[in-house]
């Protein structure tokens, strides 16, 4: 399952990559994610809302995701934020579910 987490750099921790400006924040991250049955498909910095982070993984499932998270708060993240990402084949798998979902649904009133 791919999954993307969002989130900005406290300043607490902004300060230690000033103070250590060849560290390296995603192999910390691809260790992090391998430790919990993932895998880290890319990172990338952000400047939206302050300097922050967006990471793209494959985790085994939202358990792990939601963990992954949890660490990264723990760890001074600000306005972490994690989603599910969807391939196109399941979106048509979800589209094509929703058509008979929909076929079999009454509205209010109409049952």
């Amino acid at each position: 399952m791919l999954f993307a987490i969002s989130a900005e750099y406290s300043a607490a921790q902004l300060t230690a990559m000033r103070a250590n400006p060849d560290t390296n924040r995603r192999d910390a991250v691809a260790q992090a994610l391998e430790a919990g049955g993932g895998r880290l498909v890319e990172m990338y910095g952000r400047i939206a809302n302050g300097p922050g982070v967006l990471v793209i993984f494959d985790a085994p499932d939202g358990m792990t995701a939601a963990a992954l998270c949890s660490v990264a708060i723990s760890g001074g993240a600000q306005n972490a934020r994690v989603e599910r990402l969807y391939t196109q084949d399941e979106i048509k798998q979800a589209r094509q579910i929703g058509a008979k979902i929909a076929a079999a649904y009454k509205a209010p009133g109409e049952a």
